[in-house]
């Protein structure tokens, strides 16, 4: 459950807000020498101006590959090239499209939500199992389903949470 919780950060850190955040480039994977790699692995990502991010790759001979990499991204942002660094600035969102990127980030929170349920399913039918076997009592059953449901609870608050605070960060002009 923790590690859904950590996915569903690292999904809607990944949404653009109308702020720059070197985390928006953490799924761009650039085609280095014939594989595939992670563009934070082969770059400095910088954030100097509230709209802007710098890729500043250590081997200058990517750029060209940066740049496609971020074009196929789908961040909806183009980049340019100066033949140092690649540049992205971010368009000013509409209120449309904030809405539109408020609306991805609860599908992705309730997809998290799912799993977090589905993990809890799976340890109710292991607790049962357990008991039909014997290992344990009806009343352990009872006592670890109960503390299996406030962990759901708890980590359920915790993606709301997060949702939370992502949204106000997407509808924040």
């Amino acid at each position: 459950m923790k590690a859904v919780v950590q996915a569903t950060r690292r999904e809607l850190a990944a949404i653009r807000t109308g702020r720059a955040s070197p985390a928006l480039l953490e799924r761009v994977v650039v085609d280095y020498h014939g594989a595939p790699v992670p563009l934070n692995q082969l770059a400095s990502i910088t954030a100097p101006e509230p709209r802007t991010l710098v890729v500043q790759p250590w081997d200058r001979s990517i750029l060209k590959e940066v740049e496609r990499a971020i074009l196929k991204s789908d961040l909806g942002v183009t980049p340019t090239n100066d033949g140092n660094v690649v540049r992205l600035v971010l368009p000013q969102l509409t209120e449309e499209r904030r809405r539109e990127l408020v609306r991805l980030a609860r599908k992705q929170a309730e997809e998290k939500r799912v799993t977090i349920r589905n993990v809890r399913r799976d340890v109710n039918e292991e607790l049962k199992k357990w008991e039909k076997a014997k290992l344990v009592s009806e009343d352990d059953v009872h006592r670890a389903q109960q503390q299996v449901q406030q962990l759901t609870d708890r980590y359920i608050e915790e993606v709301d949470r997060v949702l939370e605070s992502k949204e106000k960060e997407i509808m924040e002009v």
